[in-house]
């Protein structure tokens, strides 16, 4: 056993997760987590400190972690001048090409859910080169065969301007990466004490699978340290439910 890497159990699932997402960030100058996304703003802010403070990050709703003075206009002139790289995007469903459904089940407009609806996803998955989706519920319920309505789609076509789209997709399962030339998944690795038969029994589409799943990497020792002592601290000034919850050692230290 490597003594500068932890064991699978003295990992949290959210730990993980954060440690996952600052993986998929290096390389980027300025990434941005929307609203109600702690655990992709805590990889933002795990990134930024493993760059050296050379990643600039903003998160929406703080104010020590916010670039901003005009909001969200602010952010999709961002992604308009192509200045933006990095951004999150979910969905009450998803499907195996990478669609986005934010409006709700049912036939539109006579939904039988009704879920907050689309606001910019369609603008920022056009225009932002690495938009990572993430979900903390892995089920059929969430990755669907089709989804009931299309927020904004995962690909275009060839007379269709466009510098983004899906790079990855990250759940509590597994990390998938997304081949835009196919419109197609493909699972990169599957995290600790799960299998590639409970990613595909808890899945509604069909993706690719390489002969060998790697097993994702565990977070070391002293990133797990820099996420603990410092990232908990500074997620905890926009999301304190969830920094209480997840690291209340941190918390009361504080």
């Amino acid at each position: 056993m490597n003594p500068a890497r932890p064991s699978p159990d003295e990992v949290k699932p959210e730990e993980l997760l954060i440690a996952i997402i600052a993986r998929l960030l290096e390389g980027c100058r300025l990434v941005a987590a929307g609203a109600s996304s702690p655990i992709p703003g805590g990889g933002c802010l795990l990134a930024r400190r493993q760059s050296g403070g050379a990643m600039h990050v903003n998160i929406l709703g703080s104010r020590a972690n916010n670039l901003m003075t005009n909001g969200g206009v602010e952010l999709f002139d961002w992604a308009g001048q192509g200045r933006l790289d990095a951004f999150f995007l979910g969905g009450g469903q998803i499907d195996g090409q990478a669609n986005i459904n934010l409006v709700g089940t049912g036939d539109y407009p006579n939904n039988d859910i009704r879920w907050p609806g689309s606001f910019g996803s369609a603008y920022l998955y056009y225009l932002v080169p690495r938009v990572i989706l993430f979900r903390e519920e892995h089920s059929r319920r969430v990755f669907v065969p089709k989804v009931d309505f299309v927020s904004t789609p995962g690909t275009s076509g060839k007379d269709i301007y466009r510098t983004g789209g899906p790079y990855a997709m990250v759940t509590p399962l597994c990390l998938m990466g997304f081949d835009t030339a196919r419109a197609r998944f493909h699972l990169k690795s599957v995290h600790p004490g799960h299998t590639v038969e409970e990613v595909r029994d808890n899945t509604g589409f069909d993706f690719d699978v390489p002969d060998d799943v790697p097993e994702t990497v565990l977070p070391d020792r002293a990133t797990l340290d820099e996420i603990r002592r410092h990232v908990s601290l500074e997620i905890a000034e926009t999301y304190p439910r969830f920094a209480q919850r997840v690291f209340p050692e941190a918390m009361q230290a504080a």
